[in-house]
């Protein structure tokens, strides 16, 4: 018989590790707790090692039609607009990663997912259907979802769940996400009705004290991604990343800053519009780096992405983890037998947990690199200054290949 994957939650982690499966040979009932299937959020970035595991599914075309292609990164001070440092990026990443830096808007990744898991004859899609129980009965794992779905039976349960995630806390039941007390200011805006200044087809960081800010374009190049991390207390429900927000509420809380940097913020405001809201608000939780694979997998349950490792988005990592994680899965899914899948997963969290640890730890530490005020500023920017893209590149990032 087929082996079946039980898949929790329906974002990109979770669609990622349903199309993985399906690549590998297993049936996917995949559960979704939301009515339709979406994705919230505002653009993302996609390394060389995240892009080089969709094009080896087949999504090159797909990406192709929905991403923009950087051709550099650009770090400025944010305080004085000097230029910092740039790492080029197009063909260079290309040559030397064996696949281009992208950057575009989350919901298109999700889009291309989902279309990709669909034309899998093996993938069952299940919406309204919130895991609330599961069973780790040894030979197979069954669960239940809040809705009253009866009971469904798998050889296996991916919790792809989120930074919230129920099949985490069941598995570990450990604390909650903690709050970071950054704030995220996210926007989206069509460049066509930018000044034509500050319509970019690179990804642009502005590095200030307490707070940052990165422009990049999604959408082929026609919108601008535009978020700034400002230190501060959390706002509203933790539990929903999408908070109304002001641009005067953000242009108080960022203080003096580079004119290009303020006009920037002021012509997003001014945008704001049915079709392109303006700012919203995203309070920062994350969890510690990894401790162990125990926080991976156990017996037939594996945890993916924002379940198993919620990061600050200070490395643009958070999703490409989740892909690396779900092509990893997949790999060793192409080889089990029924009786083999808890040492398979073993080897699958093996093989993840200490990268991931080290994504996070680096995630947070450019927070605080990037927030730098002092000593640590001046010696930040100097390297920069002196060292250039030695500094930005980083080959054990992008180059990753995973474990045999």
């Amino acid at each position: 018989m087929t082996p079946q994957a039980l898949i929790a939650g329906g974002g990109i982690g979770g669609l990622a590790a349903a199309l993985a499966a399906s690549r590998a040979g297993w049936g996917v009932q995949l559960h979704e707790r939301a009515p339709d299937f979406g994705e919230v959020g505002a653009g993302i970035q996609l390394g060389p090692n995240v892009v080089r595991l969709l094009h080896g599914w087949g999504l090159q075309d797909a990406l192709a039609r929905v991403a923009a292609f950087p051709h550099r990164l650009q770090v400025r001070d944010a305080a004085s607009g000097r230029e910092l440092g740039v790492l080029a990026l197009g063909q260079r990443a290309l040559e030397r990663y064996g696949a281009p830096y992208i950057s575009l808007h989350r919901a298109d990744l999700h889009a291309v997912l989902l279309q990709a898991v669909q034309a899998q004859s093996a993938a069952r899609l299940h919406l309204n259907s919130a895991l609330a129980a599961y069973t780790n009965h040894g030979h197979q794992v069954s669960a239940r979802s809040g809705a009253g779905m009866a009971e469904v039976q798998g050889d296996v349960l991916i919790g792809a769940d989120g930074i919230w995630s129920r099949v985490r806390q069941l598995m570990l039941g450990d604390a909650p996400p903690r709050v970071t007390g950054h704030l995220a200011y996210r926007a989206l805006v069509p460049q066509a009705g930018l000044p034509e200044k500050l319509r970019s087809q690179q990804v642009t960081a502005w590095l200030g004290p307490r707070l940052h800010a990165v422009q990049y374009p999604v959408r082929g190049g026609e919108w601008l991604n535009v978020v700034v991390f400002i230190e501060g207390q959390a706002a509203g429900d933790l539990h929903s990343w999408d908070h109304s927000a002001h641009g005067a509420q953000l242009q108080a809380a960022m203080g003096p800053t580079a004119a290009p940097l303020r006009e920037l913020i002021q012509a997003v405001t001014d945008q704001g519009s049915p079709a392109s809201p303006g700012w919203r608000l995203w309070p920062v939780a994350d969890r510690p780096p990894m401790r162990g694979a125990h926080e991976h997998a156990q017996g037939r349950i594996a945890l993916l992405g924002d379940a198993a490792h919620p990061m600050r988005p200070y490395l643009a990592q958070g999703a490409g983890m989740a892909v690396e994680d779900a092509a990893e899965l997949g790999r060793l899914l192409a080889q089990a037998q029924a009786a083999d899948v808890p040492a398979l997963l073993q080897r699958y969290a093996r093989n993840r947990w200490q990268r991931n640890a080290r994504v996070q730890a680096r995630a947070q530490r450019n927070g605080q690199i990037f927030h730098a005020r002092g000593p640590l500023r001046w010696a930040r920017d100097a390297s920069m200054k002196l060292l250039g893209d030695k500094v930005m590149d980083l080959p054990w990032l992008y180059g990753h290949i995973p474990k045999s």
